[in-house]
C-alpha cells in the first residue's frame, strides 16, 4: 500500500493529483473568497509532491499545479473574450486554455529548476539536501518566478501569493518589503509547514518556532502605523455611471453618457474631489474640449472642485491616441496610461491579427502608451500618482511617484469582465498598493 512517505507514491499519480486539486483550491486564497490560509497549504502540497521527485515529474506535477490554479483564477478571460470580445465558446475556450496552458509553465519550470539543483537520484526526502531545497530553493524560487512573471511578455503579475494576504498577519510586511516580500513569507511559511508534518522531532520544533517567530513579527509589524495625514481631510465623490460595456462606445450612446456622468457630478459640487472612471467620456478631447469640458472647468472652479475625468485623447500631429486621465478645475492637465494591457489597450501583430476573430478588434483597442517622464498632476492641493486599470498591479511602476505625490489614484473599468473573478481580485491587489 501506498502512503505520503513511500517512495512508490512520489513516482505515482496521486501526486500528479494532488498537485492538480492544490492549484485548483489556490485561487479561494484570494478574493472574493479571502480563505488566506489556503495560499500556505496549497504551495505545501505542491512542496511536498516535488520532494523526491525526478526533475521531469516536478515539471509535470508544476505544470498540473499551475493548470489549476490559473484555470480557476483567471477563468474571468474567457469573460472577456465570449461575452464582450464576440468570439465563439469554442474559440473563446481555445485562446483561454492557451493562456492558462502558457502561464502553468511559470511553476512548471520552477519545479524542473529546483529539484533539478539539487537532485541526486534515490535521495531519501528527509535528508539535509532535501531540507535545504525545501526551506531554501523552493520559496525563493518561487518568489524568483513571480518575479519574472510579472515582466516577461509585458507582464501578468496576477494570483501571486503576497495579495492573498492583505487581511491576515502577514500583510504587516507590506511596508517594508512589498508583495514579493510577502509571497516569500508566505511560500517560507508553506514550507515550514511541511517540515512540521515530514521531518523528524527536532526539526518539526524549530520548523514550528521558525513560523511562530515569523507570523508573530509581520502581525507586530502590522501595529505600526506608517503614513501621517497630510493638511485637513479631502471630501471626495467617486461618480459611476454603470454604462453597459457592450453599449459604451455606440455614437447614439454618447450625448446619454455625457448628461448622465453631469447629472450625477452635479449633485457632488463643493467635493473637494470628483472622480469619474476609467474612460468614462467615450469621445475624443479634442472633440468636446471647446463645448462639453470647457463648461464642466467652469462649473468645477465656480465650486471649487478639482476632478479627474476618464476619457481618450488623441495627438492630432502623430494621429496617437491615449488611454487617459484629465485633471479638471484649478489646474488642467492629463496623464496616459503607460503600461498597457494586450488585445485590450493594444493588439500585437495587429496587421495580422486584426479581423480573424471579434476579440481582436475591440472598441478603442489602438492605444499608444504614455512616456514614463510625465509631471504628476496636482489636484485638491496634493501631487497625485495616477494609475490606470492594471497599472497598479504593478507595485515597481506605481512607486515611481513617490514619495512627490501625497495622493494615489486608480481609475479602473473592470465592466469586461462582468461579475466574475476578475474586479474583486484587482481590488485586492489595489489595496496591496
Amino acid at each position: 500500500m501506498r502512503c505520503f512517505f513511500s517512495p512508490a507514491f512520489y513516482s505515482g499519480t496521486r501526486a500528479d493529483v494532488l498537485a492538480l486539486l492544490a492549484g485548483t483550491l489556490l485561487p479561494l486564497a484570494f478574493a472574493p473568497f479571502h480563505f488566506f490560509p489556503l495560499a500556505i497549504l496549497a504551495p505545501a502540497l505542491l512542496f511536498f509532491v516535488w520532494l523526491g521527485a525526478t526533475p521531469r515529474l516536478a515539471f509535470r506535477r508544476g505544470w498540473l499545479f499551475g493548470v489549476g490554479m490559473f484555470g480557476v483564477g483567471i477563468s474571468w478571460i474567457y469573460v472577456a473574450i465570449h461575452d464582450f470580445g464576440h468570439t465563439n465558446m469554442f474559440l473563446a475556450v481555445l485562446l483561454t486554455g492557451g493562456f492558462v496552458a502558457f502561464l502553468a509553465l511559470f511553476p512548471a519550470v520552477l519545479g524542473y529548476a529546483a529539484t533539478r539543483l539539487l537532485y541526486q537520484k534515490n535521495t531519501p526526502i528527509k535528508t539535509s539536501r532535501e531540507t535545504l531545497k525545501l526551506l531554501l530553493v523552493f520559496p525563493a524560487g518561487w518568489t524568483l518566478f513571480e518575479w519574472i512573471r510579472s515582466w516577461i511578455l509585458t507582464g501578468f503579475p496576477w494570483l501571486n501569493l503576497g495579495n492573498s494576504q492583505i487581511d491576515a498577519p502577514l500583510a504587516g510586511l507590506a511596508p517594508l518589503l512589498g508583495v514579493y516580500g510577502i509571497s516569500l513569507a508566505t511560500a517560507l511559511s508553506a514550507a515550514l509547514l511541511v517540515c512540521m508534518v515530514i521531518a523528524e522531532k527536532n526539526i518539526k520544533l524549530r520548523a514550528l518556532f521558525a513560523f511562530a517567530i515569523l507570523w508573530g513579527l509581520s502581525a507586530l509589524l502590522g501595529q505600526i502605523v506608517w503614513t501621517q495625514p497630510l493638511g485637513k481631510p479631502l471630501h471626495v465623490a467617486l461618480i459611476q455611471g454603470n454604462i453597459p460595456q457592450d453599449i459604451k462606445w455606440r455614437p447614439e450612446q454618447q450625448q446619454h453618457t455625457l448628461e448622465l456622468y453631469t447629472d450625477l457630478t452635479r449633485r457632488q459640487w463643493g467635493r473637494d474631489l470628483i472622480l469619474w472612471p476609467e474612460g468614462a467620456v467615450p469621445v475624443f478631447y479634442d472633440e468636446l474640449a471647446d463645448t462639453y469640458l470647457a463648461a464642466l472647468q467652469n462649473e468645477a472652479r465656480a465650486h471649487g472642485t478639482d476632478m479627474l475625468i476618464g476619457l481618450p485623447v488623441l495627438d492630432q500631429k502623430t494621429d496617437r491616441y491615449y488611454n487617459s486621465m484629465m485633471s479638471l478645475g484649478r489646474s488642467q492637465g492629463f496623464y496616459h496610461k503607460q503600461h498597457l494591457v494586450p488585445f485590450g489597450d493594444y493588439v500585437p501583430l495587429q496587421e495580422v491579427l486584426r479581423g480573424l476573430i471579434g476579440f481582436f478588434d475591440l472598441p478603442m483597442s489602438g492605444f499608444s502608451a504614455g512616456t514614463s517622464d510625465q509631471a504628476l498632476l496636482e489636484v485638491a492641493g496634493h501631487k497625485t500618482g495616477i494609475s490606470i486599470c492594471y497599472e497598479d498591479v504593478f507595485g515597481e511602476e506605481v512607486i515611481r511617484t513617490l514619495p512627490e505625490a501625497s495622493l494615489l489614484v486608480n481609475a479602473t473599468n473592470n465592466a469586461w469582465y462582468g461579475d466574475s473573478l476578475a474586479p474583486p481580485q484587482h481590488l485586492q491587489m489595489s489595496r496591496m498598493r
